[in-house]
Order: structure tokens, then C-alpha cells, then sequence
């Protein structure tokens, strides 16, 4: 399997020495470069840089910050994977930052097996999603949503479900015994009768819509 590229952009110093080598450590992965703010890492990639397969960005920085950062990577690199690393914690930063492409928000307390599976799931599956920004998208929802009504089989419903867990397709086709084309089947019905482009965009309607038990 080849080594993934990953970039850390964080001011803390001995917090981004800590991290690099613990990412190093994992199994498929290498740091290939730090940077103590936004603006050094649009720089850097503006002129030429290779593109890395991860950047792990915290949030408050001098210059510029995540927000600003999450801003021009959505724009100029929508394709490179984005996991905050932060200790911010406020909803609206949450929110600000998944809306602007990041795919998965993770506080800086938590254990390193929980940053590797975070790296897998965002590699493989395209994002990871925590308690954190499910509550910060439950929280965000009208008081009232609109009850929308739709035709679904029992069957879509439990996909609904398994797909707002942390599970693979491959494991919510187990789990449901069912063919992973079935599977393919059941997401791109319900992507394209929900309006969404991906799993987050399918949880936070599943959840305004109460389709699904949290």
C-alpha cells in the first residue's frame, strides 16, 4: 500500500513535533511537512507543491486561521482531505468547518488509536464524523423541521441507519445480508431522493427528518 502524504498545520510547536511523530508511527503514513498557520501552507502549495493526501488542521492560528484556511482549500484543493485537530470546541466552529469541506473534526485530547482510525475512515470512506459534530448538527436544526414524507421500504430505512454509524458499505452489506451492488443500489436511490452528495449530507437529513434513531 503506498504511504500517504500528510501535512500538519498547527502554531503549537511542541503539540505539531508530538503529532508528527506519532503519525509517523502509523502504519502507511509520513509527515512531509509542517507549517504554523494557514498562510504558509497556501504558499507553499500555491507554488508547487505535492499535493498531500491529508492536511490535519487546528483551528485557532496567527495570520490566518482553520476557518480562513478550510476557505481556500474548499475553493483551490477540494479534493485534499481535511481533519481539524483542535481544542476549539464551540458549535459554530464545528459547524464552519465541516460546511467548508473538512471531513472529520477531532479535539486534541483524544487517544491515538481513535487520530489512526480517523485517518483510515477519511482516506477510505472520504470522512469521519464524532460525537462532536453530530451534536453540533442536531443542535443546529430547526426546532421545528419540516415533516417531509417519503415512500421509504424498511430496508432503506436500515441503510439509513448503518450509514450513519461508523460502518463501511462492505459492513453494512453484511449486516443487512445483502449484495455491496444492493448496497450501491440503496445510496445512490436515496442520494438522489434526498438531494445529498455524500454520507454527511444524508446523515444531517436523515436527522432533521427523523428518519433515524441517534
Amino acid at each position: 500500500m503506498p504511504i500517504r502524504r500528510v501535512i500538519i498545520v498547527d502554531d503549537h510547536k511542541l503539540f505539531a513535533h508530538s503529532l508528527e511523530h506519532l503519525v509517523n508511527d502509523f502504519n502507511d503514513y509520513a509527515v512531509v511537512d509542517t507549517f504554523s498557520n494557514g498562510a504558509e501552507l497556501v504558499e507553499k502549495l500555491s507554488s508547487g507543491m505535492e499535493n498531500p493526501h491529508v492536511i490535519l488542521l487546528d483551528v485557532k492560528m496567527p495570520i490566518m486561521d482553520g476557518i480562513a484556511t478550510m476557505k481556500w482549500l474548499k475553493k483551490y484543493r477540494p479534493f485534499v482531505k481535511v481533519i481539524v485537530l483542535s481544542m476549539e470546541d464551540e458549535e459554530t466552529t464545528v459547524l464552519s468547518m465541516i460546511k467548508n469541506g473538512a471531513k472529520g473534526y477531532l479535539l486534541k485530547d483524544i487517544e491515538p488509536d481513535l487520530l489512526k482510525k480517523a485517518l483510515d475512515t477519511v482516506v477510505n470512506d472520504g470522512y469521519f464524523h464524532t460525537d462532536i459534530v453530530t451534536l453540533a448538527l442536531m443542535h443546529n436544526l430547526d426546532d421545528e423541521p419540516k415533516k417531509l414524507k417519503f415512500d421509504l421500504k424498511d430496508k432503506e430505512l436500515q441503510f439509513i441507519q448503518l450509514a450513519c454509524e461508523e460502518k463501511t458499505y462492505k459492513e453494512i452489506a453484511d449486516e443487512m445480508m445483502l449484495s455491496p451492488k444492493t448496497i450501491d443500489g440503496y445510496r445512490q436511490h436515496l442520494f438522489e431522493l434526498f438531494k445529498v452528495k455524500n454520507r454527511i449530507g444524508l446523515m444531517i437529513f436523515a436527522i432533521k427528518n427523523n428518519l433515524i434513531e441517534l
